[in-house]
């Protein structure tokens, strides 16, 4: 039977188990949207900005494990996406990206809202293409979600012309993806793996380091079963935090930049360092000559040009980290080193994540909260100071979840990640942490929670401030707090001199009349006894989002932290 290529579009999707997408209209995608129109299988969600849009499609994949789906229409609708595909590309979540395009006839000649979507994302996707031929749509569908999905996941666009969408064909639904020069690895070399084991066997000072790569594999249990067996010190990257539950005996803490002093210390003076989805990235290591300079490197990642890219690797093992671990398992031996244990919990204890100095209201007291009321959430983070908090205090178990964006750091990411996460699983409890300053980025998609009618808790930490470059110029820069202040108006002057004299102008916007003039609730806390009451009713408020914003101290910082260039074992402790 003959359809059009719109309908064989939602037939494909069908069929790839799609049950929500996110789309903004546009001139190059009304046929498609059309087409959606009468189904209902599929539910359409519409955010209001297509930054937004992705971001929500990406929380959603994140959350359920299933794909991320996009559309969007041509030109700024296609390029509106490209800061949330680098996202995804980054952190390896699975999406696949429809763009609205002009008509084949007409690609290449500057028409109306066109724009070479597939140059533009190429590097920072999976693969991207442009459907060409109607005979050739539902094919590249089908390998569009086998490449999200598979291997180190990731982003897929596929270039969608309006000609293509409209024109007939007999399409076949059941031919078996087969693409050459594409073959995900699925085994595990076993004489890696023995080598390894060995090595781990007789190390006096071993580590793991677990990165975001072992959660994607949903591979937490066999990781927690591996540490119980073999007694090594669990240590993790910001997107590997929650891949071990952070009360068990061995769960150390983070590494990096805003790491713990116990982990940096581990790393630095360990002599076997087995890390598992990591790629060891400038905010992991620091100065690179000087990371675990004592340590043999054992490197499991599903992706060859991650090993000895950044760090040299003295046994690599190309494989998914979950199907290595299971591998380890049926051969791993108790390894426990007493001494060495001992003495990273004397730093763990010696030296605890610094708590703030300031009475009352502050970070610390409201994650404390958090982690009372949040337990087995989904607990989402915008990008900046407050990401780091949460990523120091948050307590994870199995249950729990963190989205964050890790790689490439997006500010705006959290909202509408937020709304993607809670659109998925609609009986967890997902809470949105986010600053200030990132809030704002994406502050529009409060409408789409409103008119999607979930209750999600949105926290800003608001310190009137862009925190983390804030704290930058605080240590480094003589205070000079170049386009930070958020408060700052024209008539201000340079150095925030009348500030002494006048104080500060009040801050804009008004987030309580904010989330008011949306539809959504808002709460304001100055004080640390109301931060408990504010998310209790936050959780009473079932029909709508909820805004509680927290008036923080404007000096706050994030410490320990690894000034840039440094050491990991070089930390600012305090100030």
């Amino acid at each position: 039977m003959e359809r059009k290529g719109t309908q064989a579009f939602i037939e494909a999707l069908k069929r790839e188990g799609v049950d929500m997408l996110f789309g903004y209209p546009g001139g190059y995608a009304i046929d498609i949207f059309d087409a959606l129109y009468d189904q209902r299988d599929i539910e359409v969600i519409l955010p209001r900005h297509e930054q937004g849009l992705i971001h929500a499609a990406d929380g959603y994949a994140r959350s359920t494990g299933k794909v991320g789906v996009c559309l969007v229409t041509s030109g700024p609708g296609a390029t509106n996406l490209v800061t949330g595909i680098a996202t995804a590309n980054y952190d390896s979540v699975p999406l696949v990206c429809f763009t609205g395009q002009v008509p084949t006839h007409l690609i290449g000649n500057d028409a109306f809202q066109e724009v070479d979507i597939v140059g533009i994302t190429r590097s920072i996707c999976k693969y991207a293409v442009t459907v060409r031929e109607r005979k050739d749509l539902v094919r590249i569908i089908k390998e569009a979600f086998y490449i999200a999905r598979t291997g180190k996941p990731g982003p897929v666009v596929v270039d969608f012309p309006k000609d293509i969408q409209n024109e007939m064909f007999e399409d076949c639904f059941d031919e078996p993806v087969s693409i050459r020069g594409y073959k995900p690895n699925l085994s595990v070399h076993k004489g890696q793996i023995k080598k390894a084991l060995e090595m781990l066997k007789s190390a006096r000072r071993p580590v793991f380091l677990i990165g975001g790569g072992v959660p994607i594999a949903g591979a937490q249990g066999a990781l927690e079963e591996l540490v119980n067996k073999v007694h090594v010190p669990v240590i993790t990257t910001i997107m590997g935090k929650g891949a071990i539950p952070t009360d068990h005996d061995y769960y150390i803490g983070n590494i990096g930049m805003h790491g713990s002093y116990a982990s940096n210390m581990a790393i630095s003076e360990c002599d076997l360092l087995f890390s598992i989805g990591t790629r060891f990235n400038d905010r992991i290591t620091g100065k690179i000559s000087e990371f675990a300079p004592e340590a043999t490197i054992i490197h499991v990642d599903i992706e060859a040009a991650s090993i000895s890219r950044n760090i040299h690797v003295d046994v690599p093992i190309v494989a998914d980290a979950k199907l290595a671990m299971e591998a380890m398992l049926e051969k791993a031996e108790d390894c426990e080193r007493t001494e060495w244990i001992g003495r990273i919990r004397e730093w763990k204890a010696e030296f605890p994540i610094a708590r703030s100095t300031h009475k009352g209201l502050s970070p610390d007291k409201i994650i404390e909260v958090i982690n009372k009321r949040g337990k087995d959430g989904i607990i989402v983070t915008d990008v900046g100071q407050h990401q780091m908090w949460v990523t120091q205090f948050l307590e994870m178990d199995q249950q729990t979840r963190l989205l964050t964006s890790g790689g490439l750091g997006t500010m705006g990411y959290g909202l509408p990640a937020a709304i993607g996460a809670k659109l998925g699983n609609p009986k967890r409890q997902v809470i949105c942490v986010s600053g200030d300053g990132g809030v704002q980025m994406n502050i529009q998609e409060l409408a789409t929670a409103v008119t999607c009618e979930i209750p999600l808790t949105i926290c800003i930490f608001n310190n009137s401030y862009l925190g983390m470059v804030r704290q930058w110029q605080q240590l480094f820069y003589d205070k000079r707090y170049a386009s930070t202040c958020m408060k700052r108006r024209r008539s201000c002057g340079s150095s925030c001199e009348g500030c002494k004299t006048n104080g500060c102008p009040v801050y804009s916007p008004d987030f309580v009349k904010l989330a008011d003039s949306y539809g959504a609730k808002g709460i304001r806390v100055f004080d640390e006894n109301e931060i408990e009451a504010a998310f209790i009713e936050a959780e009473r408020n079932q029909n709508s989002p909820t805004i509680i914003e927290f008036i923080i101290e404007r000096d706050e910082l994030v410490l320990p932290m690894v000034p840039g260039g440094n050491a990991i074992h070089d930390m600012v402790m305090e100030c």
